[in-house]
């Protein structure tokens, strides 16, 4: 039995062109997402998967709509193979009821893995040379340093609580309590 999976990341984008394309290649059911393919729970995707037995085949029109992850791939594969089912992409042209399309999966699924690798790297040296440059990022401290040296002062000398300097100042209590650490 052919088993269709569809898949799109939001509730504003539409899977009629997926679903239409596992339609002609003849899955006899389909299942459908709306759920990000980084996330791992996809309860449709996790139920057709309970629903895999000896030699059906789990379709998608395209790879990424599995999964965007190469560990991720490679775990539902292996569910996949327990069941003694197949996988079929119709973009990629894998299939991995044959040896050939097993062997293009794992390379398909490299590449993936490599390019967000690439990306990882890219990112990392943006944000070091942005930390050369004096760049930091992150959220803008809630308080000027004044405000900081006001709170350590005011709470140190028992004047205010460091509840009521988060309530003058506007923060919550934790970021008193991590000001107050860091000043001892």
């Amino acid at each position: 039995m052919l088993i269709g999976y569809a898949r799109v990341s939001t509730q504003d984008q539409d899977n009629a062109a997926q679903i239409a394309a596992l339609k002609s290649a003849g899955c006899d059911l389909i299942f459908e997402e709306k759920a990000s393919g980084g996330r791992w729970e996809r309860p449709e995707l996790h139920r057709l998967l309970g629903q895999l037995r000896n030699g059906d085949v789990l379709v998608v029109w395209k790879l990424d709509r599995l999964s965007r992850s190469l560990k991720d791939v490679l775990t539902l594969m292996e569910k996949i193979e327990l069941a003694s089912a197949g996988f079929q992409s119709l973009t990629e042209a894998i299939d991995t009821t044959s040896a050939g399309g097993r062997m293009m999966m794992q390379i398909v699924g490299s590449f993936a893995e490599f390019e967000r690798a690439m990306l990882r790297e890219r990112t990392h040296n943006g944000l070091n040379a942005a930390r050369m440059e004096g760049r930091v990022g992150g959220r803008r401290p809630k308080l000027k340093p004044h405000q900081e040296q006001e709170i350590v002062r005011m709470v140190s000398s028992g004047q205010k609580t460091a509840a009521d300097a988060a309530r003058l100042f506007s923060v919550h209590p934790a970021t008193i309590s991590r000001l107050l650490t860091r000043s001892k």
